[in-house]
């Protein structure tokens, strides 16, 4: 419902010259809809439509939009091809480029999903100009973390065009998008339905998710990795992976780019967000997969965390971004 007024007919008009007819589907915007109701009532449209297995569905949107037509197209007629056109940075960045689809049961999220890759993924920098300054930072959340897995040199990049990218300069954010994209693709190549090396694209995400969860998604997720991200940087700095300066540079470095990196506003205690961690799809057999960092631009899955080492780095999360402060 928010980008129809912005894309729509443009996207219709296109499409239109390349199919034999186009039907739109419109659903009210945010994470708050991104459910199985939502998707049975998709289910409805396409059956009255008479959509068959030759048909395509087409995502215009952010990444609710994008899960949520994937999954549809992952199992309607037990599937159908779909394309990704992402109008958010975060969509752009990540949702869109590797196949995972899916939409949350309760307050669980992305519980319910399927493998389902996109015939093409269709990006259209100019979309960054019309979002909120919040949606924007959102991206750079995943942006950043691209940086801090795979590619020191990258993160050191963001740095040095922070304004320029803060500024929305058009050349250098589809330069970012493009390195993003092809980190993120590079993983996925390799792992598609995430066995191994692709659970590194979940840095920031165990404890991530479980703030969003138990903040009842009014924080954004690019706003949950980041700060899941200061907490695994905070553990990788207290086991002696990473030094402390590194650890408070990264927490500096989400907190330029406008993403929060403390929660003590939020009301929540240490114990529920460890308790959320353990009912995260992220399990595995029974232990948490957290993501650390050997050093900037390497990271490494490690099954071994313990609700202390959470605990100590909540503490740390807790807390401001003073220089001074000891993890």
């Amino acid at each position: 419902s928010n980008v129809a007024p912005l894309y729509l007919e443009e996207v219709r008009a296109v499409l239109s010259g390349c199919c034999k007819a186009v039907s739109v589907f419109t659903f009210p915007a945010g994470e708050e809809n991104k459910h199985l109701d939502t998707v049975r009532n998709l289910y409805e449209h396409l059956i009255l439509e008479h959509f068959d297995r030759k048909d395509m569905l087409a995502a215009l949107g952010g990444g609710v939009v994008g899960d949520l037509c994937g999954f549809a197209a992952a199992t309607y007629l037990r599937g159908v091809d779909f394309i990704q056109i992402p109008t958010t940075l975060l969509s752009q960045v990540d949702y869109s480029i590797g196949g995972k689809t899916g939409v949350d049961f309760d307050a669980y999220k992305n519980m319910v999903g399927a493998f389902h890759m996109p015939q093409l993924v269709y990006t259209a920098v100019t979309s960054l100009q019309t979002l909120t300054q919040e949606q924007f930072a959102c991206g750079m959340g995943e942006v950043i973390k691209h940086g801090l897995i795979m590619d020191a040199d990258y993160y050191e990049w963001l740095q040095a065009h922070r304004e320029e990218i803060l500024a929305r300069n058009l050349s250098v954010c589809e330069q970012m998008i493009l390195i993003s994209c092809r980190i993120k693709r590079d993983v996925v190549e390799q792992d598609p339905t995430e066995q191994g090396i692709r659970g590194i694209l979940n840095f920031g995400h165990t404890l991530g998710h479980a703030i969003e969860k138990l903040m009842h998604f009014q924080l954004l997720h690019g706003q949950c990795v980041a700060l899941g991200s200061v907490a695994a940087a905070g553990l990788s700095a207290k086991r002696g992976e990473i030094t402390l300066e590194d650890a408070l540079q990264i927490r500096e470095v989400f907190f330029q780019f406008g993403l929060p990196v403390a929660i003590a506003d939020f009301g929540l205690s240490k114990d529920e967000i460890i308790a959320a961690t353990k009912n995260d799809k992220k399990m595995d057999s029974g232990k948490i997969k957290f993501i650390l960092l050997h050093r900037i631009g390497e990271a490494f899955i490690d099954r071994t965390v313990t609700d202390e080492e959470m605990d100590a780095c909540l503490d740390w999360l807790m807390g401001g971004s003073d220089e001074d402060e000891r993890i």
